[in-house]
């Protein structure tokens, strides 16, 4: 028996839902409410609905879960079907920001400062390579490829969602949960800005639809994420994919990778895992080489 709105009243249809749904019994609690020395303990709440209990020490596997889950449902929810990640520092200004840093600095601190100034410039190529590959708009078999994803920080991943913006495209950000104060930039499609407590967990959404990672001037954060994606490649855990490395005056500093080749540590061939580029041209020219792009 239907009524006027076609409502099932007894339940005979055969695709009607046998059980109520979590959030119809949230509902039903929270209607209900009996005021007893029982309901009130916490022993009594749902355990699905209970955060004190969620965050109990032997719940971390139930944590890692939904921590995993939580991305990965909303971002095939939202269609998308690969990302271009975007690594690089918290600290290099932003062009316009560059001589502000540089004034304010304190004497002790001001070849620090002209030393970020100086790298500014890559600000406007992470910015150049998200409005490129969010512009390009690649869809393949109903699923958005290439969206932008940063850290969701400032500076050059601030710039990364901001080139999406310019082209007109939305944008990820994974977010971490850190001591000191943070949110995301106001580049990041609000639907899509995420916030997690285990770096492991955000880690692997970098690279679980990552089809190319570009990485810029950065510090023990964008290190540990570079370094990780070429031994995942390198031991063949991860199939290749283009790895972008902007700045490389700046990366000579700071690793010899030929002397690693030279030691031994390291193949020689493993020195071809990486592309030594400097524009957002050059470094879609390499995504556009890799995959056969039209």
């Amino acid at each position: 028996m239907t009524d006027h709105n076609g409502t099932d009243q007894n339940g005979k249809r055969l695709s009607r839902r046998r059980f109520y749904k979590a959030e119809q019994e949230v509902g039903f609690v929270e209607s209900q409410p009996h005021v007893t020395p029982q309901t009130m303990d916490p022993a009594y709440r749902l355990a699905f609905s209970d955060t004190d209990f969620l965050l109990r020490e032997e719940l971390r596997p139930v944590r890692f879960q939904l921590e995993l889950l939580k991305p990965e449902m909303l971002l095939d929810e939202a269609k998308i079907g690969s990302t271009l990640v975007c690594y690089g520092s918290a600290r290099i200004p932003s062009p316009e920001a560059a001589a502000e840093l540089v004034a304010n600095a304190a004497p002790e601190k001001k070849a620090v400062a002209e030393r970020l100034a100086a790298k500014a410039k890559y600000y406007d190529v992470a910015r150049d390579l998200g409005r490129l590959a969010s512009s390009c708009a690649i869809v393949e078999q109903g699923m958005r490829q290439f969206v932008v994803c940063s850290g969701g920080g400032p500076s050059i991943m601030e710039a990364a969602n901001r080139g999406a913006q310019d082209a007109g495209a939305e944008s990820i950000a994974l977010n971490i949960v850190l001591p000191h104060e943070q949110a995301p930039n106001s580049y990041v499609t609000p639907h899509l800005s995420f916030q997690f407590h285990y770096f492991a967990l955000r880690k692997m959404h970098f690279l679980l639809r990552a089809k190319a990672v570009a990485v810029f001037p950065g510090g023990y954060g964008t290190l540990d994420e570079f370094l990780e994606l070429l031994t995942l490649i390198q031991t063949g855990k991860m199939k290749p994919i283009p790895v972008l490395l902007y700045g490389k005056e700046f990366w000579d500093k700071v690793i010899n990778f030929e002397a690693m080749a030279d030691e031994g540590v390291i193949n020689r061939d493993d020195l071809k895992l990486f592309h030594w580029v400097e524009t957002a041209e050059e470094g879609w020219a390499k995504v556009v080489e890799f995959y056969e792009l039209d």
